[in-house]
Formats: structure tokens, sequence, C-alpha cells
């Protein structure tokens, strides 16, 4: 392998992503890498919360510093980044042909974007990579699946190289045609010593941030963290606290995030004397505070929680977590450490058992914890570094 190999390499995103700006910032960081991020659409405040978040806000660490970037110009009628002819830049076939990129890699393939930069590299035959979470548990009708199996086996074993987060969409890659060979592990990962040092930070201040919200020193905390949306499915997690909070005082819940559903979830609470505290939304900087003053994470999520990146903050901050067997970390973050604690998804009474059986064990949650934060060391910014540079040594004919 040649050691002093530079890489030109760019990457196609909807727009600025709090969880993706990292990796962005590490690769602009290596020695071997020069990247240039282009962007689709650039989001306001406004549709932040109309993305389900809830409330109008801009994110409060910067998305845009340490790494080279541009946004590109959206010809869309109706600009947004949930609609495939939401995101329309044509220039961006003009930047692949002009530059001699090494490799241009793309989020996705749900927006036009994506489409106008994957097929001018395969007519100017430079390689393109995919990093996406697309898993087979989503449910689709017959007759969809039957007309997308073949327009998928056709264009997937395409890719020059597969940026596989997580098993899941290794499965899913694998399903559709594509080479094992070309799968390269860059894992779906946060600033993991972003959340340890801030949670230790805030860790002697735990009792108060406690009393702030009205959680009682003693209560053994278990948190939602996420959009109030309907495929979190934070209502189960509502109806499972109810009947072991019911029979052990000490059990609280904790709701951290804001959306449509927040008023009718605060409404069943109260309803049903629930002990539970909800925040509103809290940015970056404030949920390693949620995660001090919580005990165990829940994720009951649905169809559409392709990873789950709420799960690696918490476990990098020291909690355990209980995900349903829909959310697509489940098996690499879950599983790997304790599959007791992945339940089916909706099934409220298997959920409110684990709930109970830990809640009647404190020093088995804080073993979790401590297990959690080692094997979370796994799925770093780093590891994903990494892998792209197999992935691109391997393109470039630079591993032999």
């Amino acid at each position: 392998m040649r050691v002093d190999r530079k890489y030109n390499i760019c990457i196609i995103a909807t727009h600025p992503i709090q969880y993706y700006v990292p990796w962005y910032q590490a690769l602009a960081r290596h020695a071997q890498i020069n990247l240039k991020v282009f962007y689709c659409h650039q989001q306001t405040a406004q549709q932040q919360a109309q993305a389900g978040f809830g409330v109008d806000f801009d994110w409060d660490i910067s998305l845009l510093e340490g790494y080279n970037f541009k946004f590109l110009k959206n010809k869309s009628k109706h600009p947004n980044v949930s609609k495939f002819f939401g995101c329309n830049t044509p220039e961006i076939a003009q930047i692949i042909n002009e530059n001699l990129f090494d490799a241009v890699i793309v989020h996705g393939w749900n927006i036009l974007s994506f489409w106008q930069a994957i097929v001018t590299c395969w007519k100017k035959q430079t390689p393109v990579f995919i990093r996406g979470d697309s898993y087979l548990l989503s449910n689709r009708f017959f007759l969809k699946r039957w007309l997308k199996y073949p327009l998928y086996r056709w264009f997937i074993p395409k890719f020059d190289g597969y940026l596989v987060v997580g098993e899941c969409a290794k499965e899913y890659y694998l399903y559709y045609g594509a080479d094992k060979k070309k799968m390269f592990f860059v894992p779906h990962a946060v600033d993991n010593d972003f959340f340890a040092l801030k949670s230790a930070a805030f860790f002697p201040e735990k009792n108060y941030l406690r009393k702030s919200w009205d959680i009682p020193e003693s209560a053994i905390v278990f948190i939602f963290a996420g959009k109030l949306i309907a495929k979190k499915r934070p209502f189960d997690f509502l109806k499972a606290l109810k009947l072991p909070s019911e029979q052990n005082n000490r059990i609280f819940g904790l709701v951290v995030g804001d959306g449509p559903l927040r008023s009718e979830l605060e409404e069943f609470s109260k309803n049903n004397k629930l002990p539970v505290k909800f925040t509103g939304f809290l940015n970056q900087q404030e949920m390693p505070k949620a995660y001090v003053v919580a005990d165990v994470l829940i994720l009951p999520s649905d169809i559409g929680e392709t990873w789950g990146l709420v799960v690696n903050e918490a476990m990098a901050c020291g909690l355990p977590v209980v995900v349903s067997d829909r959310v697509g970390c489940a098996l690499d973050l879950v599983g790997k450490l304790n599959a007791e604690n992945i339940f089916n998804c909706g099934d409220i009474k298997a959920l409110a058992n684990i709930i109970e059986e830990l809640s009647a064990n404190p020093m088995q949650i804080v073993n979790l914890g401590f297990s959690a934060k080692e094997f979370i060391k796994q799925y770093t910014i780093n590891s994903a570094v990494n892998g792209l540079l197999q992935a691109l040594q391997f393109a470039c004919g630079d591993n032999k």
C-alpha cells in the first residue's frame, strides 16, 4: 500500500446532519484525504420543526466548520429533504466531470440529487460508494416488493463500494446482489468522547439536575429521547411504565424531545397519573444532562428507525439500552451485549417486564451501563474513517 497516497473524495448529502458532520471533520483532518462535501439543501429553523422536532431551532454545535463544503443550487420547485424531487441539483454532474475524484460517496438513492451524482459517476467511470442504513424490516405491499426487486438488483450491484454501517445494512445489500468483497465497515457512530466527557462533567450535578426536573434523587429513571412522532412509539414507552411504576414507586420516566404528539402524551400521562417528566427539546450540548439524570434508555421505535443514533449517545454516557426489534441497531449494539433487552415492537407487556426486572436489580443496571460504555468504543468516528480508507484502497487498487 502506498503510504504517500492522497485521495480526493466528495460526499453528496441532503443537508448538514449533526450525526454525520463529526465524520466529515475527522476525514478532513486525515493526512491521506482531501474532502469536499456538497449539500443539496439548506434547511431553516422552521424546516427543522416541520421535520418532526416540534420546535424551531438551530443546532448548538457547529455543523459547518472543520471541513470543506458547498451548498449546491437546489432547483426543486418545493425544496425539501424528504421527497425524491425535493433536491434537484444538476450542477453536481458538472462538478464531478470537472474534478478528478478518486471516489464519490452518496448517502442513499432516495433523492434526485443522489441519482444525478450516481449516473454521472457511471458515465465517467468514477468509483461511487454508498453509505446508507436501509434494512429489510420495512413493511411493503407484495406488489411494491415485487416491482422493486428487479430494479434494486440492477443498480445496487453497480456500486464500487458499500460503506456498511451495521448488520441490517449488510443484509440489505447482500439481498439485492451486492458483492461482499466490496463491503467495508464504516459504522454509524457519534462523537463518543464528546458525550463521555460532557456526561462526566455533569455527573457531580446529578442530584441538582434531577431536582430541577422534579425527579426524586432515589428514582430509577427510564428515558425516552427523540422526536415525539408515531414511528418512535412514545405511547408504548408511557404505557409500559404504568404497571411497573404502580408496583415500584422508585420507577420514573423522562421524555426528552418534542413533536406533534407531545400534548396527547402529556394528557395521557396526566390522566394515568404516571411519574413522568417532559423536558421538551434539548439541543446537543444539553443532551448529556438528560443521560446523566437517567439510568436506562428505551427506544421502542417501529419501522423507519433504521439505526437509532440516540443509542450510541446513551451508551457513550454509560447507559444500558432497551430497544424494539424494529430498531436498526438492535443486533449490533444491544443484541451483542444483552439480547434480553430487545423486545418485539408493540409488545407493551414485554417492555413492562423488562422495566420491572431492571428496576428490581439496580446493580445490574450499573453493570450493564459499564459494559455499554466499553462496547460502544468499537463504534467510533475513527473506525468510520479507517473503513473508508480501506474502501478507497480497494477501489483504487492500492491494497495490493
